[in-house]
């Protein structure tokens, strides 16, 4: 699955995009979350409070309930605001 980090997220992590291949029971973007935060202190860091991240599942606004699986892209971003 490719995953898409923007903004301070990527900062973090330090990489704008990962393809990983998801263990079976991460079935929901908030699972998904979950388990990137054990991937290496950069996530943990990037995902330590995720009312500060909106995700978007295949170019659609997600919530943490949405299922991912099938999906071919997520992305992970601050919130938007416009002026």
């Amino acid at each position: 699955m490719r995953i898409l980090y923007f903004a301070w997220l990527r900062e973090k992590i330090g990489t704008g995009e990962e393809t990983l291949d998801l263990p079976p029971q991460v079935r929901t973007a908030g699972e998904l979350v979950a388990w990137l935060k054990t991937r290496d202190a950069g996530h943990a860091a990037a995902f330590a409070d995720p009312k500060l991240i909106r995700c978007a599942v295949d170019l659609e606004f997600a919530t943490a309930d949405t299922r991912i699986l099938g999906a071919a892209e997520i992305a992970f971003f601050p919130p938007v605001t416009g002026g």
